[in-house]
């Protein structure tokens, strides 16, 4: 956790996403208040495939978040870890363009915007492309280690990996993530329970691996949208639904150049 220089109230605290929820509906994510939970080690091995151990190199990230299918939206941002500046643009409801740049630490004094659609739809986004730095960086996680399972989508069989959070507070408390994780530590597929469910709310696929800088990210993730239990507003049940990344680069500490990812 040394190598990490994200701010206490910023990564780590913000450590609950509603997959397909927060996508339409901007929730807030759940604080990290309760004690460390149980973690195998596979966690820390995974994180560190994904570049855990060279992320306090990274200065600044800058991606565009895509949904195509049963939703539809995209969004850009730039964030600098070490400040916890986030830069935003997107479109509102209208279809207008918006524009901003803020800190998550003042969030509170931000317009209603920012705080209900905005900064929400940031950790949502950041989640999906930054996930792996999760298994690490939530304290209130259960990450549990499996053993090998036949995959969730594909042919053949990989280590599960299931991530738990706790059972309460928050908007859906217990929420869960299955991992199918190769021999080589990638994430090959994930499947969501919204609240702890006992049927998948969402699978997706971990797909078309780059290096940006230092990290490795998956930017395709192709997959459907299951039941939402106890969702606000009905999503189309399944309903294909990709989630994919463009415009993926870094700024190393010390540069001003852009690296994309390769």
């Amino acid at each position: 956790m040394a190598s990490v220089t994200v701010e206490e109230n910023s990564v780590t605290n913000a450590s609950r996403v509603v997959v397909i929820r927060l996508l339409v509906l901007g929730l807030l994510i759940l604080a990290a208040t309760s004690l460390a939970q149980e973690r195998a080690p596979i966690a820390e091995q995974i994180a560190k495939t994904y570049g855990l151990d060279s992320f306090s190199q990274i200065e600044a990230i800058r991606y565009t978040f895509n949904a195509e299918g049963a939703l539809n939206l995209s969004r850009t941002w730039v964030w600098e870890p070490k400040t916890n500046q986030v830069s935003y643009e997107g479109k509102d409801k209208a279809g207008k363009l918006v524009k901003l740049t803020y800190l998550r630490s003042q969030v509170s004094s931000q317009p209603a915007a920012v705080k209900e659609g905005i900064d929400p739809g940031f950790i949502n986004d950041q989640y999906w492309l930054l996930f792996p730095f999760h298994l690490v960086w939530d304290a209130t996680a259960k990450v549990e280690d499996t053993g090998m399972h036949k995959l969730a989508m594909g042919k053949g069989s990989a280590r599960r990996v299931v991530m738990t959070y706790p059972s309460d507070g928050g908007y859906t408390p217990g929420d869960t993530w299955e991992l199918f994780v190769g021999a080589d530590n990638r994430i090959q597929e994930w499947v969501y329970h919204r609240g702890g469910s006992a049927k998948p709310s969402g699978i997706w696929t971990w797909v078309e691996y780059k290096k940006a800088g230092p990290l490795l990210v998956s930017q395709n993730h192709l997959g459907t949208i299951f039941a939402l239990p106890g969702a606000a507003k009905p999503l189309p049940a399944g309903k294909p639904q990709r989630i994919f990344f463009s415009d993926v680069s870094v700024k190393l500490v010390g540069s001003n150049a852009w690296v994309n990812a390769q």
